[in-house]
């Protein structure tokens, strides 16, 4: 399974239509976006229909600048999957779960509302053997936190010690984009604006390995 992931759009209807291009390019199964498509609830067309027009299935979190009930009638209006809450189990069982909004902004969440959020989502694909959670703030206690005054999550933090996700695509911080690290055994992305190709293969039955490339 190959996956485009990007962030922090900000209502940039050319950059989408770039990595919608991309998208196509590189075949890939689904598109991940982790919030932020818009400015301030502005400019909210042409940020998911460039991947729809592709033939591309999108998943997205909304981020601090867009409200859940914007991401709520834009994933009614392209057939796309608010993850925000909810998760979605691949062909291949690998499953996808998530939380939108931030500890700060339009959808400010508190640190255990983020954790819970990220709980309910988890609670169908727990016995999958590959998780990837999505969201658009960045885990606490983090290289992340060197390049912003922005506060990681501590509810993202407590959620991936505690769920062990293979996978935390996030975005957020626009002087982090690109960066990896580990928690654990959980690799953290900021996907950022430029996107990340992440392909998971499938090796067999019982085992299963993932890379990434730019």
């Amino acid at each position: 399974m190959k996956i485009l992931a990007a962030g922090d759009l900000h209502g940039d209807t050319k950059r989408a239509q770039e990595l919608a291009d991309k998208a196509e390019k590189e075949n890939v199964d689904y598109v991940v976006l982790c919030g932020d498509l818009t400015f301030a609830e502005r400019s909210t067309e042409g940020i998911i229909g460039p991947f729809v027009a592709k033939g591309k299935k999108v998943i997205f979190v909304p981020g601090n600048h867009e409200t859940f009930a914007t991401a709520d009638f834009l994933a009614e209006l392209y057939g796309a999957k608010n993850l925000h809450g909810y998760s979605v189990k691949t062909k291949d069982q690998i499953g996808l779960f998530g939380c939108g909004g931030a500890n700060i902004g339009l959808s400010q969440l508190s640190e255990n509302e983020i954790f819970d959020t990220l709980k309910k989502g988890f609670e169908n694909i727990k016995g999958l053997t590959k998780t990837i959670m999505v969201t658009h703030v960045h885990p606490s206690e983090t290289k992340m936190d060197l390049f912003t005054q922005l506060p990681g999550s501590k509810g993202v933090t407590q959620a991936i010690r505690t769920f062990k996700p293979n996978i935390l695509l996030c975005s957020h911080v626009h002087e982090a984009e690109g960066i990896e690290e580990m928690i654990g055994n959980t690799r953290v992305i900021n996907v950022g604006k430029k996107g990340k190709i992440i392909e998971l293969l499938i090796l067999n039955n019982h085992s299963k390995q993932h890379k990434e490339q730019t």
